[in-house]
């Protein structure tokens, strides 16, 4: 049915936080939000080694991709072919001006993109409203994180 929109269930609500022990919890994580519609967008924040990165390997991998997910700090966008489709991973730590990610097409790559993780962009999250945000953080283990969905 053309226009039908299927309510999708994701796995954490708005305000709700989950506690993540070890890599294996983070990747897993990050995998079980393949349940995102295609062309969605998810915001990830957090502070440096928070698991951000982990969690996108995790994700990447539930897609299909089997090369190395790696954070696109100096590249700022790293794309990954998947069977679903490809994967835009952002990283707007180092931008300026979220112009400088539009000005490398942002728009068409997400478009175009079966997923986009976009992480620190609180610049763009009123350019996309309806993406989720998640706030990953350390905890007093250091293997351990708490993830929050903000939005």
């Amino acid at each position: 049915m053309a226009g039908h929109r299927v309510a999708v269930t994701l796995p954490l609500a708005v305000g709700e936080r989950r506690v993540l022990r070890g890599l294996t919890e983070q990747q897993a994580f990050g995998a079980a939000w393949t349940a995102l519609a295609p062309g969605a967008v998810l915001f990830l924040e957090g502070e440096l080694g928070a698991g951000k990165t982990s969690f996108s390997q995790g994700l990447v991998a539930a897609l299909g991709f089997d090369g190395a997910v790696t954070s696109p700090t100096y590249a700022l966008m790293n794309l990954y072919p998947t069977p679903a489709g490809p994967v835009l991973h952002v990283d707007a730590y180092r931008v300026r001006d979220v112009a400088e990610l539009y000005e490398m097409d942002l728009d068409e790559q997400v478009q175009s993109s079966r997923l986009s993780l976009i992480e620190w962009g609180e610049g763009l999250y009123a350019d996309y409203p309806d993406a989720p945000v998640l706030r990953l953080d350390h905890m007093n283990d250091p293997e351990t994180r708490q993830v929050t969905r903000i939005r």
